[in-house]
């Protein structure tokens, strides 16, 4: 025989009830079955919210009485043939009636004790069982309804009784020997030896089921729900989500202990006794395949089966240095919290004993803190211990699976991934039969945690990265589109999926946790963008608290760069061509340096110096090396070399500088490039990664531009009074050009001095080819004192800025 178990779900509305009543059909044509039935979705709560109300004197309740009426009535109607209805009707009826007493009584007596509200809970499950085994019986089926509460008996212990298994199942075995037809039963409800109505605690109805099936020794207990089986993790929170096809007991146990929603834990203890096959399955999708739980784990190619959580736990620690070496102290605080049935969820002690750290739900939080200290109370006098710590907030997350004792690494993987993340673990636990890691983080990096750890075990390596750009700009636009053309190739052969979650500029910002279409963000930005605002940008980022979180500034504002701390504490990398926040002040240089060190995540600058040209990066690999740098001599402004490049005779000075402006190859306003800060402040990073200490002020510059230009209030007026200086810009490059030499503005870093200014460099020199708005940046070190070492290419351009950004946020992703 097979029991079959319907959840709320699975009998939501008629459809779905002609659904479930096909599925048992199509069961009882291979053997005899037995059926449970929750309530219909929705009513249980329906419930739980009249009677509180009703307790309270408020007269409301008799409003969602009324509801509750009317969608059994409706699903009378819509499932038995008119002629059938009127008994049946009657009989919905007189349930309804009795409920509506004890709701009145409730009322008058303005109370609600345990008892009562199992009474009241019932009342689901009595209804749907009723109504579907009418309507089973419409449609030819041999089936008979039985009152659960005269078969399983519990203790009083109202809201989550405990099943008294001997009589139990003595009762369901001489039941079953008395019928041969399909029988049908009311989960989650019992009886206390008295009769009294007990309930067996939300998701009781699995329970039910489970017990019925060990008693009869059933050949498999099939529970029906609204998912393909268990999944690797909630899909609800996890996306990319696939179920299981098969689960030892254990696995299963463990699973739906720490929060997975398909199973209620104590299911699955009395099939795991008997040894009895569980398979979940989806009456939305009967054809699934779904999964199969018996004693065997199978698939051995999972290092871990599962994911699970329980998203609300509050932590209460006792500590203190009379606990060392002294024997009792775990029993006395056991036996505290069961004086009061608070269940402990989890347990971690420190090997020097000093502490003991349990898990448990918040609203017993206090209850245990007030049961431990009274216990206590001699030692917290003395000084032995510590008041009690209750912490709130916090969520625990288990991995799962029986092959992970024979698989190394998986406390590495599991570790690394949310350390990469931000994610500050606050404790562990572990069996030593390596079935459960299980951690305890804040509640807030619940949803980051669990993504991250699927994609780290169940995605063959694929790592989704979160997006969120500031300025779209000449960079921030080519990065965009650089995006949308490279992302399908990342997928498919790098395991790289690019999510742009948010984007940003001066005007609008729009944001989006499942990513914005990159095909046409330009549209959306503009016609759904809020109103942008920078710190709310941030704000909306550092909530939505996604894994693999990078912010991309593609500006140049100070403004922004006044986000990267908070940014980098939340835990969300950031890469960045604005060179404000490493030529600022030294000390915001490594603060930023050391937070992202230290919260596990990147600050990345490349294309600060050289565009996309691997400076940083080589400098970095020199020193790093043990190499010691000597001097650097560099060309830094593809901008300035384009300048010079491009002035030529017959082409005026000023119409090359407003050329280089259109061309993206200058900052918005030119003289930031012309008066030689973009190199000051490029120099000055590099000098810093280089090991000195230094700060703007210490930059030597020569500023080549007039002073008029650099003093005019504005861009457009910069651009008026330019002209004006053409002559004399046109004589530097005749009297240069005669005398076979070329102008360079050049920057040097050499004994712990950093200077700036225009150079006049003849054919020997490197510099002297250097052509259009190229970079070159010379490396003097132990190592190549002979012949520098030369990293040489385009150092100005949206294009190739962008590129070098682009590499970055490949960077992180290879992290």
């Amino acid at each position: 025989m097979k029991v079959l178990k319907f959840g709320g779900t699975s009998v939501k509305s008629p459809e779905m009830i002609r659904k479930s009543g096909a599925i048992v059909q199509a069961a009882l044509a291979e053997e005899p079955v037995a059926v449970v039935f929750s309530a219909m979705s929705g009513i249980t709560d329906q419930l739980a919210g009249v009677a509180a109300l009703a307790s309270q004197g408020n007269e409301t309740y008799l409003q969602g009485l009324k509801e509750i009426e009317k969608k059994h009535i409706s699903a009378v109607s819509e499932l038995l043939p008119i002629q059938q209805q009127s008994s049946v009707l009657a009989s919905v009826k007189m349930i309804l009636n009795e409920l509506e007493d004890v709701l009145q009584g409730l009322f008058l007596l303005k109370e609600l004790t345990p008892k009562s509200r199992d009474f009241v809970m019932s009342f689901g499950e009595r209804l749907s069982s009723y109504l579907i085994t009418e309507y089973f019986k419409s449609i030819g089926m041999n089936a008979s309804l039985t009152d659960s509460r005269k078969l399983i008996q519990t203790d009083n212990h109202f809201g989550n009784a405990a099943v008294n298994f001997d009589i139990t199942y003595k009762h369901i075995a001489e039941h079953f020997k008395q019928v041969n037809n399909v029988q049908i039963f009311p989960g989650f409800i019992a009886s206390t030896a008295a009769g009294e109505t007990t309930t067996l605690g939300r998701g009781g109805s699995d329970y039910t089921a489970a017990i019925i099936a060990a008693a009869i020794n059933a050949d498999m207990l099939e529970i029906w729900t609204d998912v393909d089986g268990m999944m690797t993790a909630d899909p609800r929170k996890v996306r990319k989500t696939f179920p299981l096809e098969q689960l030892s007991y254990k696995e299963a146990l463990e699973l739906s202990h720490f929060g997975a929603k398909v199973l209620y834990p104590p299911s699955v203890q009395p099939v795991l006794a008997k040894n009895i096959p569980l398979k979940i399955k989806n009456t939305f999708n009967p054809e699934a395949a779904g999964t199969l739980i018996t004693e065997k784990s199978g698939n051995n190619q999972l290092a871990i089966k599962g994911i699970s959580s329980i998203d609300v736990v509050a932590l209460v620690t006792l500590n203190g240095s009379g606990m060392v070496g002294v024997s009792g102290f775990a029993m006395r605080l056991f036996n505290a919290l069961a004086k009061h049935r608070i269940n402990v969820i989890l347990i971690t002690q420190a090997s020097s004993e000093h502490s003991i750290t349990v898990a448990i739900t918040p609203q017993d939080a206090i209850i245990a803190k007030h049961s431990i200290e009274e216990e206590f109370s001699r030692e917290l006098q003395m000084g032995q211990i510590e008041p009690v710590e209750v912490e709130e907030g916090h969520s625990i997350l288990a991995i799962v699976g029986e092959n992970m004792r024979n698989t190394p690494n998986i406390s590495g993987t599991l570790f690394s991934a949310l350390g990469k993340n931000g994610v500050n673990v606050r404790a562990i636990a572990q069996g030593s039969s390596e079935n459960n890691i299980s951690i305890v983080i804040s509640q807030s990096d619940t949803r980051k945690a669990l993504n991250v750890i699927h994609e780290a075990f169940f995605l063959s390596g694929t790592k989704v990265l979160h997006i969120f750009l500031i300025g779209t700009g000449f960079v921030g636009g080519t990065l965009l589109d650089q995006l949308q053309r490279q992302a399908k190739y990342l997928l498919e052969n790098h395991a790289v999926e690019i999510r742009v979650a948010g984007i940003a500029n001066r005007r609008k910002m729009l944001l989006n946790e499942e990513g914005i279409p990159l095909s046409d963000w330009k549209a959306l930005l503009e016609n759904t963008g809020e109103p942008s605002d920078q710190g709310q940008f941030a704000s909306r980022m550092h909530e939505l608290n996604l894994r693999n979180s990078i912010l991309v500034d593609c500006t140049a504002s100070a403004e922004v760069v006044r986000l990267y701390e908070d940014s980098l504490k939340h835990g969300i990398s950031i890469v960045t061509p604005n060179k404000v926040a490493c030529s600022g002040p030294y000390g915001h240089y490594t603060n930023l340096k050391q937070i992202a060190a230290r919260r596990g995540v990147k600050f990345l600058y490349e294309t600060n110096v050289g565009a996309g040209l691997p400076v940083i990066k080589t400098l970095n690999d020199l020193t790093q090396s043990g190499d010691e740098i000597i001097r650097i001599e560099a060309i830094l402004s593809g901008t300035l070399n384009f300048l010079f490049n491009e002035h030529k005779e017959g082409v005026s000075f000023s119409s090359i500088v407003k050329k280089a402006q259109e061309l993206g190859y200058s900052e918005p306003d030119p003289r930031i490039d012309m008066n030689g800060v973009d190199v000051a402040r490029k120099i000055l990073i590099l000098a810093r990664e280089a090991g000195a200490k230094f700060d703007f002020a210490d930059v030597v510059s020569e500023n080549f531009l007039p002073a008029a230009c650099r003093s005019a209030a504005s861009v457009e007026e910069f651009f008026k009074i330019l002209p004006e200086y053409d002559v004399h810009f046109e004589n530097i490059r005749k009297e240069t050009e005669a005398k076979g030499l070329r102008q360079r503005y050049v920057a040097v870093y050499e004994n712990n001095t950093v200077k700036t200014g225009l150079h006049i460099v003849d054919q020997s020199h490197p510099f002297y080819q250097v052509e259009g708005n190229d970079n070159m940046v010379l490396f003097t070190t132990e190592r190549y004192k002979v012949r520098p070492l030369i990293v040489k290419g385009a150092g100005a351009g949206a294009a190739v800025t962008a590129a070098g950004v682009f590499a970055d946020i490949i960077r992180i992703a290879n992290f």
